[in-house]
């Protein structure tokens, strides 16, 4: 995507369900846990670039003894830095226990941090907000009762902040900050103290509060605490955590809309964000991981059973689709094709807007993140070209070129863009800042006919324009093109979005700016306001008032402004931009039909609550955070 965006996070979990001293054994290593939470965070680390964090849980220890550590850490490559201080740990282990210390399960957990049974990691994309150690996941809610601690990792934003924030208000809390992530973990917490007092109450008279601290471990009932935590919860969420009696559980949406993948065998029970990472990481089949269910949470007890268990009743499933074209990794198969296939879908239009010429067009993309859709449309464009063959050659339809030239010919494909540089934007003065900026792309010389060609390059998405119009384009038109045509395998962005997405100011969107023009140029100016007071005076999200900012013109209309809104007057080429259409995202993605980014069909009433007040804050002028 050259118009980089923050996004996503990425979830880890890894639960060991046979001793610890087992896999000491069998492969070796006392590491063996950490080993596999390393590969699992190190291959979502396209999720998170802005901090991590891992925490730990050790089940059964005794009173006086660690059982929950934590790292967090936003150094350029957390990751490694927090691993690295893990290592550590078995370092020092050998050198306190001797060579021996390493193959003792027992004494490691008893003497070592990050030898426990239960692991939880978290890759964080800040997605608003500073970004800190305190801002880091995992959170970890402390209490002296064991079944009470709870530490939270999440990919989540909450529409409803201020509304969950009021309830545990209500609830008698003092909440210290309102944002999502602590009103979650407060209201999660809350209930998980209420089951233990529940449980304590129902044993007070039989047992010791020492024996019924350890009934309460065990009949801790996790899905009962989620069910009543999560039913005031609005947005994308896939929420894990660890219980300090060594439970954990990650629950999922009601829409499916952010990922969670599981793996389960006699040894673990793995949790990520995407499939390839525990594919990788334990070097199983894909079709042995499974998907958690939206609105469901898979629960894991403390003694390594597990279960997945209704916690909300589903909705349509409407997963993000910007997962398949752009976010997740491109190893899984599944996406791998999708993404292909997204760039074949483009085929009819690029056709006609070289108006057939593949003689003197020139195909390439944007890289890196663009190549599987350009090898798709490649594939597509050879598709056409076997079609057109068999026409001439099998049906006997006339050609008006040379046979000999139709049978050998192969579309003209070049890497005509390099990203050459990671520049600062320290640069205040706005004409040097440009200058810079179009630097961001070298390109390759000597391969364009000038005044000929025509140049086709692919990317997988255009949300602000700003690449495009700054660097891409000036990078592109020194090669002399005749035309360049800018293509998008996603749809126009037309609204903001409020589950995971660094998308949430109207302004920014380049389709949004498109339509802004053409109501001003057609004197259609009213729109606005008319779309202004519906959502003042309706908002509670009933209904998205802004989809009719775009209802007057067509997609192509749409797109055709954004063409003329990316070239500055030195560009001489001609310039076009297309974007695929929703119809096809969705015959891509069939089992991600979220696109309320493109549509403004919102799955929650939240979702279309924030896009009205971010069209108010338009409106007003504000540049604040609309949920």
């Amino acid at each position: 995507m050259s118009d980089a965006i923050k996004h996503e996070c990425g979830i880890a979990m890894v639960r060991l369900r046979k001793s610890p001293q087992y896999y000491i054994d069998k492969y070796g290593t006392a590491a063996y846990a950490s080993n596999r939470m390393y590969v699992l965070m190190q291959k979502q680390i396209n999720r998170g670039q802005d901090g991590a964090g891992v925490a730990n849980v050790k089940i059964d220890t005794q009173p006086g003894t660690r059982y929950i550590s934590r790292y967090r850490s936003i150094e350029p490559s957390a990751v490694n830095f927090i691993f690295d201080k893990i290592n550590k740990k078995y370092k020092k282990a050998k050198k306190l226990g001797g060579h021996d210390a390493l193959s003792g399960a027992s004494w490691l957990k008893e003497n070592i941090a990050f030898t426990g049974e239960v692991w939880l990691g978290h890759l964080r994309y800040g997605t608003h907000g500073e970004n800190s150690i305190e801002t880091c996941h995992p959170f970890l809610k402390q209490n002296n009762w064991r079944s009470r601690n709870l530490v939270m990792a999440g990919n989540f934003n909450m529409t409803n902040v201020e509304e969950l924030f009021d309830k545990l208000v209500q609830l008698g809390q003092h909440p210290k900050e309102k944002t999502d992530t602590v009103t979650v973990m407060e209201k999660i917490g809350h209930f998980l103290d209420e089951e233990n007092q529940r449980i304590f109450d129902k044993y007070k008279h039989q047992y010791s509060n020492e024996q019924i601290t350890h009934v309460i471990e065990n009949e801790l009932d996790v899905a009962r605490i989620l069910r009543r935590s999560c039913r005031d919860f609005d947005g994308g969420y896939a929420m894990a955590g660890l219980i300090g009696n060594g439970s954990s559980f990650v629950v999922r949406d009601p829409s499916g809309i952010r990922p969670a993948y599981y793996y389960a065998d006699d040894e673990v029970i793995v949790v990520a964000s995407e499939k390839p990472a525990i594919k990788s990481a334990f070097n199983i089949d894909f079709n042995a991981i499974k998907e958690i269910q939206p609105g469901h949470a898979l629960v894991i007890n403390k003694d390594g059973s597990y279960a997945e268990s209704e916690i909300m009743p589903a909705r349509k499933k409407t997963s993000c689709s910007f997962e398949r074209i752009y976010f997740s990794r491109g190893t899984d198969p599944a996406i791998y094709q999708e993404r292909k296939n997204l760039g074949k879908a483009l085929i009819p239009q690029i056709l006609k807007a070289i108006d057939f010429d593949l003689k003197n067009t020139v195909f390439s993309y944007i890289p890196n993140t663009a190549e599987t859709a350009f090898l798709g449309m490649i594939e597509g464009l050879e598709d056409y070209l076997v079609a057109k063959r068999k026409e001439v050659f099998l049906e006997g339809k006339p050609h008006m070129g040379d046979l000999e030239d139709l049978l050998n010919f192969r579309p003209r494909v070049e890497k005509l863009v390099s990203k050459d540089v990671k520049l600062r934007t320290f640069i205040t003065n706005d004409d040097d800042r440009d200058v810079m900026v179009s630097s961001v792309y070298d390109t390759t010389y000597e391969v364009i006919k000038p005044g000929i060609d025509s140049l086709v390059v692919i990317d997988d998405s255009i949300v602000r324009g700003t690449t495009l119009e700054k660097s891409i384009l000036t990078t592109l038109d020194k090669l002399k093109p005749k035309k360049i045509i800018i293509v998008s395998s996603a749809p126009q962005i037309r609204f903001p979005d409020c589950y995971g997405i660094d998308m949430s100011r109207m302004k920014e969107f380049i389709a949004f700016r498109a339509a802004l023009a053409l109501l001003k140029e057609r004197g259609l100016d009213n729109i606005l306001d008319e779309t202004y007071d519906a959502c003042v005076v309706n908002p509670a999200g009933s209904e998205n008032f802004v989809k009719k900012v775009y209802e007057s013109f067509t997609d192509e209309e749409i797109s055709t402004k954004i063409g003329e809104i990316v070239t500055n007057p030195e560009i001489e080429a001609e310039v076009q931009v297309i974007y695929q259409t929703v119809d096809n995202l969705h015959k891509c993605t069939p089992d991600h039909i979220g696109d309320w980014y493109f549509t403004g069909n919102y799955p929650t009433t939240g979702g279309t609550r924030v896009v009205n007040k971010s069209f108010v804050n338009f409106m007003e002028g504000k540049t604040v955070r609309a949920y």
